[in-house]
């Protein structure tokens, strides 16, 4: 049997770890990427960063975890187990991000894709200026993959006015390799249609259009960087990761529930659901 990624016998799926915030309402964060990975056949391992308070509605608090157990938490992990590829979610503190600066860095050859969350869904900030300076400087030049949103593009960037293909640019020019802008935000509401644009060091690679959806999700971007994750573990070239990836995450949307008072969630085994129903 062949292995993906090096892998050894003992592991017959590819790991994927992923570095996040506990989301007690399992919506987004650390418990989305376990179900990303897991409903696309990956083994995920997970190091908390941070501890929300939060529901469908939003975040009211959000506690960063020392960066010192951080370290502790991925060093054992990276030490027993053989990973494939990184996924980065919520940091909560620049202590955080410079540690894991420095883990990855002990893994070039590994994808690694970074969601740069630095707003919940409803709009609760979870990062500040110097948390973005940071992550530009420190994280982006080991990154594989980038997922902002458009929003998320400009405020990295610091071009609130620019172009997406502007904003690409510029992230780019910090030494990651891709970086996927989602257009949710981008486009009108009256628009049926959702852009997200690929961009590579040559400028645009491709970009893909999406019915946009009724209702309001929560967790979105975490799937979708999650599930890049997943196919780049499995060894996809980089444009198939990327398409299956925003496939699979608009069908989990398609398919979303609402199980609260707020958001909907993406339903990550919607799979399954079919199957039952057959």
């Amino acid at each position: 049997m062949n292995f993906p990624c090096g892998h050894s016998k003992y592991s017959p799926y590819p790991v994927v770890l992923s570095f996040a915030a506990s989301d007690p309402s399992c919506g987004a964060g650390a418990q989305a990427d376990i179900m990303t990975l897991a409903a696309l056949r990956c083994y995920p391992l997970t190091v908390l960063t941070g501890i929300t308070v939060q529901d469908t509605s939003g975040v009211s608090a959000i506690s960063p975890v020392d960066a010192e157990c951080v370290v502790a938490q991925a060093r054992a992990l990276l030490a027993d187990i053989a990973v494939s590829a990184f996924k980065v979610g919520v940091l909560a503190s620049r202590a955080n991000i410079e540690a894991i600066a420095a883990i990855v860095a002990d893994y070039p050859e590994l994808p690694l894709v970074l969601d740069p969350v630095l707003a919940s869904g409803r709009g609760d900030r979870l990062a500040d200026s110097d948390i973005k300076t940071v992550l530009c400087e420190r994280l982006l030049p080991h990154v594989t993959l980038l997922t902002p949103n458009s929003i998320e593009a400009r405020r990295l960037s610091g071009r609130e006015d620019a172009s997406l293909a502007a904003c690409a640019e510029n992230l780019l020019g910090y030494g990651c390799k891709y970086v996927l802008i989602t257009g949710t935000h981008e486009e009108p509401e009256k628009s049926s249609l959702v852009s997200n644009r690929l961009y590579g060091r040559e400028g645009l690679l491709r970009c893909d259009e999406w019915r946009r959806l009724a209702g309001d999700f929560h967790g979105s971007g975490c799937t979708l960087a999650s599930a890049a994750a997943a196919g780049l573990a499995w060894g996809k070239g980089m444009v198939d990761a990327v398409v299956d990836a925003q496939e699979y995450t608009w069908q989990t949307l398609n398919a979303g529930f609402f199980p609260g008072k707020g958001q909907g969630v993406p339903d990550r085994f919607f799979r399954a659901r079919i199957h039952e129903s057959e």
